[in-house]
């Protein structure tokens, strides 16, 4: 009988596979049609729930996944914010976002410290994993936080900046999981003449340049597609 563990394992990766497949039809589709809302959607849905379960799976099995419990945070505050994002003029949407911003910002400590200390270890490893791998997710984390300032403190807050910020967001999170589908954990399932051949670095490549598009086709926008 499968134990608790491998049940949250398995629920983790069935889901973080559909969030892939569902993101990539958001970011791929135009921004505030019927496509990319439903995709949107799904993909909120999908990703939070495995990002909590990893971050569930990361506490239980430190050992050997603990960076999974600081990339779940991550990513369950990022596709909360990025759904805060595009309703921040709601009434009450700024209380929650400073909550999300909060736990976000605790996160972005707990990886910086964790990774400042792994460079103290002989191998410069905690739990297996490389300094760099914690930094990495504190930077991550760090442009979020940037954001989230940015979007309590500013105001108004302006339909390009606030859809910016939803696509970054969502974009962050994505990135994150096809990490881990692909290079990261996931990318044991492929044979290893795949693996070395470099290629499963390109749909992380392609997630940063559909972000950067996108960004940029937003911002030069006087009023944004999915504004409304």
């Amino acid at each position: 009988m499968p134990t608790p563990e491998i049940i949250t394992l398995f629920a983790h990766v069935a889901l973080g596979a559909f969030a892939v497949i569902v993101g990539a039809i958001a970011i791929g589709s135009r921004k505030g049609r019927k496509v990319h809302v439903s995709a949107g959607r799904a993909f909120v849905f999908s990703m939070g729930l495995a990002s909590v379960l990893g971050a569930v799976l990361g506490a239980i099995k430190y050992e050997t996944f603990w960076i999974t419990f600081h990339a779940g945070i991550l990513g369950a505050t990022l596709v909360a914010s990025g759904v805060l994002a595009v309703r921040i003029r709601q009434r009450g949407a700024k209380r929650l976002f400073t909550a999300v911003a909060g736990l976000n910002f605790l996160n972005a400590v707990a990886l910086f410290v964790a990774g400042w200390y792994a460079t103290t270890l002989p191998d410069a490893r905690l739990f297996n994993f490389a300094a760099e791998d914690y930094f990495f997710l504190f930077g991550m984390a760090a442009i979020a936080l940037g954001g989230d300032v940015r979007m309590i403190f500013w105001s108004p807050v302006s339909n390009r900046h606030r859809i910016a910020q939803h696509l970054l967001r969502m974009c962050i999170g994505f990135f994150i999981a096809a990490g881990s589908a692909f290079t990261g954990p996931g990318a044991s399932a492929f044979p290893a003449a795949v693996r070395d051949s470099g290629v499963l670095s390109l749909p992380e490549l392609t997630i940063v340049i559909l972000t950067l598009f996108w960004l940029w086709k937003t911002l030069r926008q006087s009023r944004p597609l999915a504004a409304s």
